[in-house]
């Protein structure tokens, strides 16, 4: 039986590549796609969701929501481009009186009580709103994976601070203090999966939908990674939360206690894990420690070869 997942989404060229993964992969039922501000603004994000489920027609098309209308002090279009897809413009069908994502997420969740994963795959706002929404929500979701925070990895947006967790530092500490154990996949982990312009634009099966929409939205991020970063290709850092559920035991991981500092000129967003021997608080998350990054690339491949 396909596993429930719910994306909470700010399309971003490798978040919509984790979004196109989720949505052709028959092992999971993408039930609900939830998007939220962070690499674009919240009316951007909506909208590219929308584009995302239109352009890739899957069978069975999820239940879309609207971003909460928070303003943020940056975003990520440097790396993914005006509008966040590459700067590629794709039509896409206006959609009206559409809930807002934290009452989808909640009504999604009691909808299949301990049967959906929630994986988020930006600042964690939206999640934190639904907790607030409803208290009840960690014991009736199945499980959480959160791409955010950097441990021993430099920070993409601060010298201490991953760009997920400097954007609402707030709701992140939040997040970890609601007891839902969440699997915390950081900048250690994700930085490992980056892939070269030939892998990105050589992409399989060409013809299909998916490949298609991909190939049109990567060119951006290749370039943005070469000016700005120096790197020769592009990290798929969002698609890590898709294969961590699909493929079971890709991402070893470790207990440890983490929270979130919220203020601070220099560590506004660092994510403090607390690794001493003998510590006194409990494990609140799952750390992820490593990647089975070949298999990781076969998935990807497998998934992308029989895509719509």
């Amino acid at each position: 039986m396909p596993r429930k997942v719910i994306l909470v989404a700010d399309p971003g060229i490798d978040t919509a590549f984790a979004v196109a993964l989720a949505l052709n992969d028959p092992n999971l039922e993408v039930v609900g796609v939830l998007p939220t501000a962070g690499n674009v603004s919240a009316e951007q994000a909506t909208a590219n969701v929308h584009t995302l489920i239109d352009v890739i027609d899957p069978p069975k098309w999820p239940k879309l929501g609207a971003a909460l209308p928070v303003r943020y002090d940056s975003d990520g279009t440097s790396l993914h481009g005006p509008g966040g897809l590459g700067g590629v413009t794709f039509p896409s069908a206006t959609r009206h009186t559409l809930h807002l994502a934290d009452k989808l997420l909640c009504e999604l969740a009691h909808e299949y009580p301990r049967q959906v994963t929630v994986i988020n795959l930006g600042p964690l706002t939206t999640l934190a709103a639904a907790l607030d929404r409803d208290p009840v929500l960690p014991a009736i979701l199945d499980q959480t994976v959160i791409i955010g925070g950097c441990w021993r990895e430099p920070g993409n947006a601060g010298a201490v601070a991953e760009f997920h967790m400097r954007l609402d530092p707030d709701a992140a500490r939040r997040v970890l203090a609601a007891d839902l154990n969440p699997l915390l996949i950081t900048l250690d982990s994700t930085r490992k999966l980056i892939f070269s312009p030939r892998d990105l634009l050589d992409l399989p099966n060409p013809d299909s939908r998916t490949c298609q929409f991909l190939r049109k939205i990567v060119p951006f991020g290749i370039r943005a990674s070469s000016n700005l970063y120096g790197i020769e290709g592009f990290h798929l850092k969002d698609v890590l939360g898709v294969v961590a559920v699909a493929l079971a035991g890709c991402v070893s991981s470790e207990p440890h206690y983490v929270d979130v500092e919220t203020r601070g000129d220099l560590t506004r967003g660092m994510t403090v894990i607390d690794t001493r021997p003998g510590r006194t608080s409990a494990a609140n998350a799952r750390v992820a420690t490593g990647v089975a990054v070949d298999e990781v690339r076969t998935y990807i491949e497998r998934t992308l070869k029989a895509a719509t």
